[in-house]
């Protein structure tokens, strides 16, 4: 399986990608569950954290990235 922040990178630089399509599912501690967010939600990738762009520039660990997703086909996965 391909390390996600390979994936993750390759959707942000590979020209033939449009990140659009894609949605990442990571595990919420606090909320207990998959949160969905779409690509373009990501500011950046900060070595082994997720950047996302809300109001609080919230880190999200990217061992918690759990599944991604392609215009709903699933792409990647971890159990």
């Amino acid at each position: 399986m391909q390390p996600i922040h390979e994936l993750l990178n390759k959707i942000k630089w590979d020209k033939r990608e449009n990140p659009e399509d894609y949605s990442i599912f990571y595990y919420d501690r606090v909320l207990n569950k998959l949160i969905k967010i779409l690509y373009n939600k990501i500011k950046r990738i900060e070595g082994s954290f997720m950047v996302l762009d809300n109001e609080d520039e919230s880190n999200v660990p990217l061992h918690r990235i759990k599944k991604v997703e392609r215009n709903n086909t699933v792409v990647w996965e971890r159990k």
